[in-house]
């Protein structure tokens, strides 16, 4: 047994980590069934905001606690971190179905929040608050992508993954200049994680940040295929 107050430590695909990762599959299946029984229905549109609401409450709380902490800096509530962008798209998303944002939901969940999961950057196990916040955020953002292009039927346009790998390189860019302006190493542009990551495999600066641009749109090449009948991208059901 752990001594009073010491945390659990995170143990890679250990019991909270895979119940974690079951929890949030369970729960996107879940959730896009019912969708699909009517999806301009009253309970459709209660997950639909639901989750949203469920997302903005969880970034709340997860900032009080950091604040409670005395952790809580100001660059905190500035969305330099891809994960932290994709909460305010995919609250957008569900609020709107607006097809570009259901685009970069998709692609970025399917392509790196469900990554993250796999493989994410947590210390300590279930039930330590930043564990819950981590997997409560991301497998919240991980379920609003499936409900939306699987159960609301807001599937990516022809041209969607080239669209989205141009925002997400214009986005890289962004942060690059607010990395020099502060010093700071957001997205792991300036150097990389001390900690091994993938990165560690794809050379030396700044050779790995070609090769991750080039995996990501190989990521995003393989999420449209689901999409795609006899060679054409199956029509998107609804986009507002």
């Amino acid at each position: 047994m752990l001594p009073v107050g010491e945390a659990r430590p995170f143990v890679l695909f250990g019991p909270g980590h895979l119940g974690a990762l079951l929890l949030t599959t369970v729960l996107a299946i879940g959730l896009v069934r019912l969708v699909r029984r009517d999806p301009e229905g009253r309970s459709a549109a209660a997950v639909r905001f639901g989750l949203a609401a469920a997302l903005v409450t969880v970034t709340a709380a997860t900032l009080a606690e950091w604040a409670g902490q005395g952790t809580l800096d100001l660059l905190d509530l500035l969305p330099l971190h891809v994960c932290d962008l994709l909460i305010l798209v995919a609250v957008f998303a569900l609020w709107t179905r607006q097809a570009l944002a259901c685009e970069l939901l998709y692609f970025w969940a399917g392509a790196g929040t469900a990554l993250a999961m796999a493989a994410p950057d947590v210390r300590n196990g279930f039930p330590d608050p930043a564990f819950i916040s981590f997997f409560a955020l991301h497998g919240l953002v991980v379920a609003a992508a499936a409900v939306l292009v699987f159960g609301f039927g807001c599937r990516p346009r022809a041209g969607a993954p080239w669209r989205v790998l141009l925002l997400t390189n214009a986005y890289a860019v962004a942060v690059g200049a607010a990395d020099v302006a502060l010093d700071a190493n957001y997205l792991f542009l300036c150097r990389k994680p001390a900690a091994r990551t993938l990165l560690d495999w794809l050379g030396p600066w700044p050779v790995y940040i070609a090769a991750a641009d080039a995996l990501a749109l190989v990521a995003f090449l393989l999420l449209d295929v689901p999409f795609r009948r006899r060679g054409r991208l199956a029509p998107l059901a609804r986009a507002e």
